[in-house]
């Protein structure tokens, strides 16, 4: 099984609230860039997506979901928020992990980073870049980093 964990794409910084803040043109266009980059990899679909209850997040999703297959079933969560629990949102992913063979998560910094770390120890806690994304493969209860990349460094022939 994979999980694929994403940041949100840039985010402006004109809003009330932290959870208001909306993405950029940029960020937009950024999400949209790795978008097209996964989805020729993910073979067998996409089973699960659950995205953060922020903004940013929620507009990161509903911006790729044009271009990647679309999943057995979306969540949104208040649980995988920036200061959200890594070690529950892990035991969540792999409680999840025999029911689908692929979940994307959205989410923000810097929770994206400790995940990776829970799910995939041996690859500490990886800063994102906007749009970022990365792979693990989930096997027998063990996690491994397969990749980690962003829109900087997938260039645009390549899609």
């Amino acid at each position: 099984m994979k999980i694929y964990i994403m940041r949100h794409g840039q985010a402006g910084m004109n809003a009330k609230t932290d959870e208001q803040r909306p993405l950029t043109e940029q960020g937009v266009a950024e999400s949209l860039h790795m978008a097209r980059w996964l989805a020729p990899q993910l073979d067998n679909g996409l089973g699960l997506v659950i995205h953060s209850n922020y903004l940013r997040a929620r507009q990161t999703w509903q911006g790729i979901s044009q271009v990647l297959p679309t999943p057995s079933r979306v969540e949104e969560s208040a649980e995988i928020t920036p200061y959200g629990d890594p070690a529950l949102v892990a035991s969540y992913l792999t409680a999840l992990a025999d029911q689908h063979d692929s979940i994307l998560m959205v989410s923000h910094l810097p929770l994206v980073g400790y995940l990776v770390q829970m799910l995939s120890p041996a690859a500490g806690a990886p800063m994102f870049a906007t749009s970022g994304l990365a792979c693990i493969e989930w096997q027998q209860g063990k996690g491994n980093l397969l990749w980690l990349t962003g829109p900087h460094t997938i260039p645009i022939e390549t899609i």
